[in-house]
């Protein structure tokens, strides 16, 4: 490619509304642009990128045995319907009517269409094991869009769907998956983490996220340096202490705190380790009459210490509690008969079922609220002064420093940014959608699911957010729009140098490498400031001056200097690098 024949529409400075980096500079390199909230064209420059992810993806899916199929992103109603995620998605699932007023959804993924396709296709055990796969256009009706491509609301992905005959060739399809997922983040070149994840109200132990590592992150990702242990943070573990309960030191005695309502100010005020206090945290379960009236609440009061955060994914993995929400004032005031910042477990206005963490499970002399506005009690001890908690459960985030749940050191934390996702379904949508085959045994049996996503356009986004200095992207090479530019210097003027840069190009593109020549004769610093925007990984400069040495310049993107190469060996050199 020619940089005349292509549009190149670099940007000085980044729109106002871009906020991380990765959004400024595919905007600035011109790789796309704002069509509306979270909508996006990608320009040639942005497409060709998307295009290498999609090829990667493509070749190891294959590769793994999956099968490609499209499906439409405008989808009947009625199957969505069928699995209640018509009603219960909410406002990211955008519906739509046609002209006959029937109702259709813009795809955010497709568990319904591909359930719907294999209970139509597969008949027998002997059509098992399948997966399909596409890689289409979503949508999901984000309410704050932000972040370019990071978390737009119309985005490209490739959505995959195993089909199996029990749970064991289930999980044997999803080992396949997780490993191919692998082999597909190895050849992007990028930094990333395969990570435990939470398998949410699906339930199961198999889920994974593929997190690529950046500072600018939304996720927590918690991994042990010194094993191969990693979780994102609502499914990482925090272990109980391992040392037993102390003894108790201290007489409970009630304590004016004016005005400090928080854990943190408590704590100062009483010259006091904000270990030492008790977080309470109140919340509430309701049940449901057949018409979705609620005719019982249950409240429960959830105890972490002072210095923790409650990690409200595990609190809904408890008994009863899988649909908790935070208790009403009313309900506050029902069972402690005061206002929240002076909670506590002493001294209870009406019964209620009490959660301990781990930790606070095996504190002693506690600090916690009085249940009166302005006083807090100290001393407070389990058995001496209240019961033993109804459950003690892991309901905090991990911290850095904790201790491994596999034993093998401590946990530290990093941010990441989820790009994939391998997931084991079980029969939570052939269930629903009646996909059945016939066994061994001749008795119809449902399919056993697993999904497997990439977020294929949020890929660039989150290599940027890893691959960038002041200047720009810094592309790796199999992500790099282009691979190769040839810079010459004014081959307007020299002739030497045009027909130079005109027989790498040529010898270039004949060896296959993904090569552009810039032959817009624009000056040499506002043609490096491109590229280096861009982030093309291997620049030639060829100059009028260099070639009478019998030389040009090579550069890597991250190089701080070119290196003078006999023009002779710099084919040779390209290759081998590239090879490498």
């Amino acid at each position: 490619m020619k940089a005349s024949q292509f549009l190149i529409s670099t940007l000085k400075d980044a729109p106002a509304d871009a906020e991380v980096v990765s959004h400024k500079l595919m905007m600035r390199a011109g790789m796309i642009k704002k069509l509306g909230a979270g909508i996006y064209n990608y320009m040639p420059m942005g497409l060709r990128v998307i295009r290498k992810v999609e090829a990667i993806v493509r070749e190891e899916m294959n590769r793994a045995g999956a099968v490609e199929l499209t499906m439409p992103v405008v989808q009947p109603a009625e199957l969505w319907q069928e699995t209640g995620r018509f009603d219960k998605m909410g406002p990211e699932l955008l519906r739509i009517k046609d002209r006959h007023d029937r109702d259709f959804v813009i795809q955010p993924t497709s568990e319904e269409v591909v359930t719907d396709i294999a209970r139509q296709e597969i008949k027998s055990y002997k059509q098992l094991p399948k997966n399909l796969y596409q890689i289409q256009t979503k949508f999901r009706d984000e309410r704050r869009p932000r972040f370019g491509l990071m978390r737009g609301r119309e985005f490209i992905m490739k959505d995959a769907y195993s089909f199996d005959r029990d749970q064991d060739a289930a999980k044997a399809s999803y080992q396949v998956m997780a490993s191919a997922y692998r082999k597909i983040f190895d050849r992007f070149g990028l930094r990333y983490r395969a990570v435990a994840a939470d398998s949410g109200a699906i339930g199961g132990d198999l889920s994974e996220e593929f997190q690529v590592i950046a500072a600018t992150g939304e996720d927590a990702i918690v991994y042990c340096p010194d094993s191969e242990y990693a979780a994102n943070m609502e499914k990482a573990e925090a272990l109980a202490p391992t040392a037993p309960r102390a003894a108790a030191q201290a007489a409970m005695e009630k304590v004016a705190t004016p005005g400090k309502s928080t854990c943190e100010d408590v704590a100062v005020y009483l010259n006091l380790p904000l270990e030492q206090s008790l977080k309470s945290l109140v919340v509430a379960t309701d049940v449901r009459d057949d018409k979705g009236v609620v005719v019982k609440s249950q409240v429960w009061l959830l105890l972490i210490r002072g210095d923790r955060s409650m990690n409200e994914v595990k609190v809904g993995k408890l008994p009863g509690l899988a649909d908790f929400r935070f208790a009403t004032l009313a309900e506050i005031d029902e069972h402690f008969g005061c206002e929240p910042g002076y909670l506590g477990p002493v001294g209870l206005k009406k019964p209620l079922k009490v959660i301990a963490d781990r930790e606070v499970a095996l504190m002693a002399d506690m600090v916690c609220g009085a249940n009166e506005v302005d006083y807090h009690l100290s001393g407070v001890n389990w058995g001496r002064d209240l019961p033993e908690p109804d459950l003690v459960a892991d309901l905090r985030n991990v911290v850095a420093g904790d201790a491994s749940p596999d034993g093998k050191g401590v946990l530290a934390i990093e941010r990441g940014i989820e790009v994939g996702h391998v997931f084991y379904l079980g029969t939570k949508y052939s269930k629903a959608m009646n996909a059945t085959f016939l066994g061994e045994n001749g008795k119809p049996q449902f399919m056993e699911m697993g999904c497997y996503g990439i977020g294929i356009t949020r890929l660039p986004a989150a290599a940027i957010e890893q691959n960038h200095d002041d200047k720009g992207i810094i592309w790796p090479d199999a992500l790099a729009p282009f691979t190769v530019v040839l810079c010459p210097i004014s081959p307007d003027r020299f002739a030497d140098v045009k027909a130079a840069a005109d027989t790498l190009y040529a010898e270039l593109l004949a060896a296959g490498v993904d090569v552009i020549l810039d032959d817009r004769n624009e000056r040499p610093g506002a043609m490096f400031a491109d590229w280096e925007l861009i982030g093309v990984p291997h620049r030639v400069t060829i100059g009028d001056r260099a070639l009478k040495e019998g030389v040009v310049e090579y550069q890597h993107r991250r190089d701080t200097e070119a290196t003078k190469v006999p023009v002779a060996e710099i084919a040779g050199l390209l290759l081998s690098r590239l090879k490498a």
